[in-house]
């Protein structure tokens, strides 16, 4: 199941999503403004990690916000929305200050996006989890303080995990993480494509090996991240590889998506020559953008 971030971080794709920081008394909030062109409307998103977080807590937060007055820092720059979900098209205008332009699909007018106003509503992202009784309590607080507020912590997150099955698993060395494997996963989510992938479908107490041959049993596709970092690891990698390359035998299909990262054909057919003949995407060549692109396209094509 995906947690609670994820959803947190890929929630709206059909919105451009500015990230912030809140910083309150000496804690500091991840969060982000997200502008709805179609309804012209733009509302607030908070992510709290942690399942040490209070209802006091909470409605202590929720007190400090003040449309207009409260202060929100950039934190990490601006993430457009998804091109297949957004109605129309964005013109970006690298001036000072910087500026965001729409236009939805049968207006002929240009519009600042950035003109749009923030709306009452408020969703937090939760990884405490409240009771159904305490939930209503915040909402009915919220609304008293002009807040719309929508709680999503881990009933959210099951009840949308009943209705997706991960398309595609994420096979990577840990070192490739930060830098390859999670930027993919966070794409192909953005493109309505669920994933496997261990930081998103692994949860404290999980039995690693069970959750692992799962997602390797139910994914239509395995996206392999090829570096030398998972070439130097006999370890989970290897054994990920041996087990989607069984099925393969077994299926009669191609399943494996190789993604190269710095390695060559030399250093790959000594990992499995097999490899060589399946068509892979560069990623240094390509970017994530477009390597992106060519999984989706082949994992949705297969399902």
């Amino acid at each position: 199941m995906a947690t609670i971030r994820q959803y947190f971080e890929t929630d709206f794709d059909y919105c451009l999503r500015v990230k912030i920081k809140y910083d309150l008394g000496r804690d500091s909030y991840e969060g982000a403004v997200l502008y709805d062109a179609s309804a012209k409307s733009a509302f607030v998103a908070f992510y709290f990690p942690g399942t040490a977080h209070t209802f006091e807590g909470f409605l202590s937060f929720l007190g400090s916000l003040q449309y207009g007055k409260t202060g929100l820092n950039l934190d990490g720059g601006i993430v457009l929305p998804s091109a297949k979900q957004f109605p129309g098209q964005l013109r970006v205008e690298n001036s000072n200050p910087f500026v965001i332009r729409y236009q939805l699909f049968g207006d002929p007018s240009w519009r600042d996006l950035f003109s749009i106003g923030t709306s009452a509503r408020v969703f937090f992202y939760s990884e405490t989890n409240l009771s159904p009784f305490d939930i209503e309590r915040l909402q009915a607080e919220a609304n008293t303080m002009g807040h719309d507020l929508q709680f999503r912590s881990d009933g959210y997150a099951f009840g949308r995990s009943q209705f997706e099955k991960p398309q595609a698993f994420i096979s990577h060395d840990s070192k490739d993480k930060e830098l390859i494997a999670r930027p993919i996963a966070l794409n192909l989510q953005r493109k309505l494509c669920p994933v496997w992938y261990d930081e998103f479908s692994l949860k404290l107490g999980d039995h690693l090996r069970q959750s692992i041959e799962k997602g390797l049993k139910e994914c239509s596709k395995c996206v392999l991240i090829l570096s030398p970092n998972l070439f130097a690891n006999n370890g989970w990698g290897k054994k990920e590889f041996e087990s989607i390359f069984t099925r393969e035998i077994l299926e009669e299909a191609q399943l494996v998506l190789p993604i190269w990262c710095g390695v060559t054909k030399h250093e790959v057919y000594e990992y499995s020559p097999s490899l060589l003949n399946v068509k892979g995407v560069d990623w240094s060549a390509l970017g994530e953008d477009e390597v992106c692109r060519q999984i989706y396209l082949a994992v949705t094509s297969a399902a």
